[in-house]
């Protein structure tokens, strides 16, 4: 079933206007796509980023579309790799996950299909962010490796159901979002991975991220559908 569903895939590059910027995204689509996830990328990531891909090639096969898109430009991704500030600029990056949101909800393909986010490192922060700006819109979070903490007062603003996903061996990121899973008012978990450090990359554990990640969507945007 799962290459059945992931050879029935449609494919497609978009620009995605944001302000006063436009940015690109890679939009892949499931024939009877039952919700759409769209990845809040982290520190000097990309849409082109292997462990985002992965994860998303996982959904896909469980009949979930996916945007995957830079939240940077071209140029601000020049500068922010020689300052790192853009990366940590959670407000910026949360209004542009809003702005894709309601691309989103505006493209006949993805209109009526319930939306989800999916954030790692400072994704995370603005995923969350961006789901309390938009809460009558974000139906499910998923959290890999995050920094929710960077949400800070939107925290208790957040209505969607939220994982957060952390390594087993990423201990002050597990105290991170232990502490921002105190401050979640919606339906809320915490899931430590055994044996992972902060990018997953030991066997299999990208895999289980995966997997969680799947699992709380389909619960969660089938269930809004």
């Amino acid at each position: 079933m799962s290459t059945e569903r992931m050879s029935a895939t449609a494919e497609r590059e978009v620009r995605v206007p944001a302000g006063e910027v436009v940015l690109d995204g890679t939009l892949s689509l499931p024939a009877a796509a039952r919700g759409v996830v769209l990845f809040a990328h982290g520190s000097g990531s990309s849409r082109f980023s292997p462990r985002n891909r992965a994860v998303a090639g996982t959904l896909q096969a469980a009949g979930l579309g996916t945007l995957l898109m830079d939240l940077l430009t071209r140029e601000e991704e020049a500068v922010d790799m020689r300052t790192g500030h853009l990366r940590f600029d959670i407000g910026l990056l949360a209004r542009r996950l809003v702005a894709a949101t309601d691309w989103l909800r505006a493209e006949p393909a993805t209109a009526k299909l319930a939306v989800g986010y999916f954030g790692s490192s400072t994704g995370g922060g603005a995923a969350l962010v961006a789901a309390a700006m938009r809460s009558e819109d974000v139906a499910a979070v998923v959290s890999r490796g995050g920094r929710p903490d960077l949400a800070g007062p939107a925290l208790p603003l957040v209505r969607a159901p939220t994982l957060l996903i952390v390594g087993g061996r990423d201990e002050v990121v597990i105290g991170m979002n232990r502490e921002a899973l105190a401050q979640l008012r919606a339906e809320a978990r915490l899931e430590i991975v055994p044996g992972a450090t902060h990018l997953f990359e030991e066997p299999g554990t990208l895999e289980e991220v995966a997997r969680l990640a799947r699992d709380w969507f389909v619960g969660h945007l089938v269930a809004e559908a």
